[in-house]
């Protein structure tokens, strides 16, 4: 009876020290740090190969064109460039043969006529791109609002301002501010770089319906609302900052 009451006790003992063992080391254990770093942004696809149908000395006829190919549902934009031409270019297509194919079918149905391919650009090092992201969106400082627009002519609106910023640097941002507020990774205001983009909710309640352009500084480039222009403003400033719903990161 005491041999056995004795191996009793001892595995009695020896099964408390495993309880107390293992519950000592879940107790110990810290939780895991919670990283304040941002994950790595979604890229944007890049622009590959496009289709370049003008180099217009006149505004006007670069503007007529860039109208009638949007009414074929083609993603046509014109702009000015260094050498104060007025260019028109659409499309995102993976290979030159693609590009050409489609212009192809498009100047033997009499929607265009001379034509050339534009091959991509050179997307440089990350932080260069966002300069010139920005250095883009400040050339069009002064341009007035305009709803749906997406140029220099029409003006634009808000989105319109930072798909054309982006594309002219050679990522394919979506139309509406909506699509680029789903496209972006979430990033904190904390830290905002040059380049990302700033969304706010405007209509009331939190749902985005207003977007610019990180500038550096506590300050943003965006289009207003109709009868403004393009202009920089402070993220401090009061009816922006309590609208403000969060920024997105692409590069």
């Amino acid at each position: 009876m005491q041999q056995g009451t004795g191996h009793f006790l001892i595995a009695l003992l020896a099964s408390t020290i495993v309880s107390l063992l293992a519950a000592g080391c879940t107790a110990v254990h810290p939780r895991p740090a919670i990283s304040t770093t941002p994950p790595p942004a979604r890229t944007l696809k890049t622009i590959h190969f496009t289709i370049q149908v003008g180099a217009f000395s006149s505004l006007d006829n670069a503007v007529r064109l860039t109208e009638r190919l949007q009414q074929m549902g083609l993603n046509a934009y014109h702009f000015i460039d260094a050498s104060d031409l007025y260019k028109v270019r659409f499309g995102n297509y993976p290979t030159r043969q693609a590009a050409m194919a489609e212009a192809e079918m498009l100047r033997s149905g009499g929607q265009i006529s001379v034509y050339y391919i534009v091959s991509p650009q050179q997307i440089p090092a990350t932080s260069e791109l966002r300069n010139q992201i920005v250095r883009t969106a400040k050339k069009y400082i002064g341009i007035p609002y305009k709803w749906g627009g997406e140029s220099a002519r029409e003006g634009f609106d808000c989105s319109g301002l930072t798909m054309t910023a982006y594309q002219l640097n050679g990522l394919d941002l979506p139309r509406t501010s909506r699509q680029q507020w789903n496209t972006g990774t979430p990033i904190g205001r904390d830290q905002l770089l040059q380049g990302d983009l700033v969304f706010f909710a405007t209509s009331g309640g939190r749902r985005v319906s207003h977007v610019g352009i990180y500038a550096g500084e506590n300050k943003f480039i965006h289009a207003p609302r109709r009868g403004k222009t393009i202009r920089m403003t402070s993220l401090a400033k009061t009816y922006y900052s309590k609208r403000f719903v969060g920024a997105r990161r692409y590069l």
